[in-house]
């Protein structure tokens, strides 16, 4: 049985700890409750959100669509500035705890579309079709949007081809963007198709993104945003992954028949009464954690560089970079924001923080680091964890229980990294937060 000196121990248990306080401070800190109360105030009937006034009254009709992992939370905070005098459509991937008055609720899939997401979109568009050009239309726009609110452009697409679609977008290693240039082509929702539905009528979308800052349009696949993608960017997507072949017949002969519709772009008369305005990302998330590791006496650097890599290269560059920063300074937390990919074939239960934080168990082994890897939705892969944390004495705790060290490569080899954390009391477990910003990776070195 492996056992460490019991002051190493206690320091590897303290470290791991320090991480898991870093990363829920930052998670408390960026939260949609203090991003409304930022940015979206209302007075003597007049919104603002931002920079932008909008006189409620002289408006015919105001109507909210919140869709994404966060629409209940930004529901609840909208109501806080409004009153309970709203109406609309709010569609999640989790049941609400409590329920605005005036909206209709529907619990769409995620990261699959369902029977649900369809009837949400049906619902939606249906009610944007109603406006005219002296409604209001606040969109509320979140993460995991792409599956929970959705509907084929295509009436071919059935709901087993749409849900195999998608799970082969997840499983291909694409990262966000490419995956959701091609979901919005495939769309009635995405890719500016709610703000066509929506025209005439005044528009303004709240995002709380999950996106790189420089393609808010990737956020839900942008369903009230001119699309920057396009069919020839879904054909170069389809081809470098291969995944045409991959794809049902229904949505492939789409793609071999060159048949896929264009998005709305930027000169579409539907933007014209349109505007969006981001409250809340992945940085604010990093600038919290920031704080928090300051003030636990660790300098503080922060490297977004491996966004979007494989999941393997991102952990030698991290730890790479991170014992450079320690060869300066005694105490180094490296904070990296974004996601990893991962290319999936039957695996098992995890995620990408998993599979990453496993993936740097081994080569930090015996070291005095610690590597905290989670996802702010309190979600990762198909596990009930949002993300684990590794250090120094993962890998022989891990080898221990696990029956050795092969037992632990074997995990990394069929992304089944779930159970090994779990039997270590290493996973982070916080539930689906109802915010969705993006994953943190925090190292610390000491």
């Amino acid at each position: 049985m492996f056992a460490l000196p019991p002051e190493r121990d206690q320091q590897f248990r303290r470290m791991r700890d320090t991480a898991r306080e870093i990363f829920t401070s930052a998670l408390r800190k960026a939260s949609i409750e203090n991003a409304f109360a930022r940015n979206v105030h209302c007075e003597r009937r007049v919104l603002r959100i931002v920079d932008d006034l909008h006189d409620l009254d002289s408006y015919n009709r105001v109507f909210v669509v919140s869709i994404g992992k966060a629409a209940h939370t930004m529901a609840a905070a909208l109501e806080a500035r409004l009153g309970s005098s709203l109406e609309g459509i709010i569609a999640s991937s989790v049941d609400s705890a409590s329920q605005v008055r005036g909206f209709r609720y529907f619990r769409g899939g995620h990261p699959t579309p369902t029977g649900e997401s369809i009837r949400a979109a049906d619902a939606i568009l249906n009610s944007l079709t109603a406006l005219d050009s002296a409604a209001l239309a606040i969109f509320m726009i979140s993460g995991g949007g792409s599956s929970i609110v959705e509907r084929p452009v295509d009436d071919e697409i059935s709901l087993p081809d749409l849900a195999a679609t998608y799970g082969t977008l997840v499983h291909s290693g694409a990262p966000i963007a490419e995956i959701n240039a091609i979901r919005k082509h495939l769309s009635a929702v995405k890719g500016g198709r709610l703000a066509q539905a929506a025209y005439p009528a005044q528009q303004v979308s709240i995002l709380v993104s999950d996106v790189p800052d420089d393609t808010p349009d990737a956020l839900a696949s942008g369903p009230t945003m001119p699309d920057s993608t396009s069919i020839q960017d879904c054909e170069r997507v389809a081809a470098k992954y291969n995944l045409i072949d991959q794809f049902p017949k229904s949505v492939a002969d789409l793609f071999h028949r060159h048949a896929l519709d264009e998005t709305p772009k930027s000169d579409d008369p539907a933007f014209v009464r349109a505007r969006w305005w981001t409250v809340l990302s992945n940085k604010v998330a990093i600038d919290e954690a920031a704080v928090a590791a300051t003030r636990a006496g660790f300098a503080v650097e922060v490297d977004n560089s491996c966004d979007d890599w494989p999941y393997d290269k991102a952990a030698a560059y991290l730890l790479n970079r991170l014992r450079d920063l320690r060869s300066k300074v005694s105490r180094v937390c490296l904070i990296s924001g974004g996601e990893v990919t991962v290319t999936v074939r039957n695996g098992g239960s995890g995620g990408r923080n998993q599979q990453f934080a496993l993936a740097c168990a081994e080569q930090i082994s015996g070291h005095n680091i610690t590597v905290l890897s989670a996802g702010t939705d309190g979600i990762d892969g198909n596990s009930p964890a949002a993300g684990a944390v590794v250090d120094g004495s993962t890998f022989a705790r891990a080898g221990d229980q696990a029956g050795g060290a092969e037992a632990v490569r074997h995990a990394l080899s069929t992304f089944n990294a779930y159970p090994l954390f779990d039997a270590l009391g290493d996973t982070l477990i916080t539930g689906p937060t109802g915010n969705n910003l993006r994953d943190l990776r925090i190292l610390l070195a000491y």
